[in-house]
């Protein structure tokens, strides 16, 4: 079986409805620059690994279980995987 180099894009954000003072604060300085609009903003972390694996589910598969073993916590993290794509 011969590998290919994969590309995966993770989106890690705050479960809806904890507390996230970092969205609170962009919110309310958006509010003070004139961005009446904003009603919540979550602020997260954006990964792109790049894997050397079979398959695209293979790095799809890798990535989920990198996200729930280190990546994003459980207990106060969601996720989700952006993209995967040949790099």
């Amino acid at each position: 079986m011969t590998s290919s180099r994969y590309r995966v894009a993770i989106h890690v954000v705050p479960r809806k409805g904890l507390l996230d003072p970092q969205g609170k604060a962009v919110a309310d300085a958006l509010h003070t620059l004139g961005f009446a609009g904003v009603t919540s903003v979550h602020v997260g972390r954006h990964l792109v690994l790049e894997l050397t694996v079979g398959s695209e589910s293979e790095a799809r598969e890798q990535a989920t279980r990198m996200c729930a073993q280190l990546l994003a916590n459980p207990v106060t993290e969601d996720f989700e995987l952006a993209s995967v794509s040949v790099a």
